[in-house]
């Protein structure tokens, strides 16, 4: 591998780990503590370490593309790439900053449905890119059901169990 190509996959590392920075800024906290959740839940420990490596292999998957075809021959699979993180990024302020899991599962859909082109639009340039993104798409389709049954548990998208 060459610097330049070395210097892309730390550019899409960046780009990829950048969409996990709201996560920093908006935390779960006690709203989300007090909230009717199922009992399927995953403990709060496992959504760390399942996020890193599924933004290390977003990550990796868009430079995959971009190796292969570069930006001018995949300028649409990129934009899906850009807008899914966007995306991706804009869930977490919903859901715990709003506090609304009803936006956060309209919201959600759209992430899914960026993946789900993504997975299409990659594998024609990278079989393996499109790979790479089947567990996110997984992990995602789990984390709907999961905002789903958390926002069907709480009718009220702002209040959990008598707390403003």
């Amino acid at each position: 591998m060459d610097a330049f190509s070395l210097l892309m996959l730390i550019a899409f590392a960046g780009v990829s780990f950048g969409a996990a920075a709201t996560g920093i800024i908006f935390r779960p906290g006690k709203w989300y503590r007090q909230l009717d959740k199922p009992r399927w839940r995953p403990p709060d420990w496992l959504f760390a370490p399942v996020w890193t490596t599924l933004y290390a292999m977003i990550a990796l998957s868009g430079w995959l593309v971009w190796r292969e075809a570069g930006f001018a021959a995949a300028v649409l699979p990129l934009s899906v790439y850009a807008i899914q993180l966007i995306l991706n990024a804009a869930w977490t302020p919903i859901f715990f900053g709003l506090r609304r899991p009803d936006l956060a599962m309209i919201e959600i859909a759209m992430v899914w449905a960026s993946i789900f082109a993504m997975i299409v639009l990659f594998h024609p340039i990278s079989p393996v890119a499109a790979w790479l993104l089947v567990p996110y798409l997984a992990w995602v389709s789990f984390a709907s059901a999961l905002n789903f049954s958390i926002w069907r548990r709480n009718p009220a998208p702002h209040v959990a169990k008598g707390t403003l």
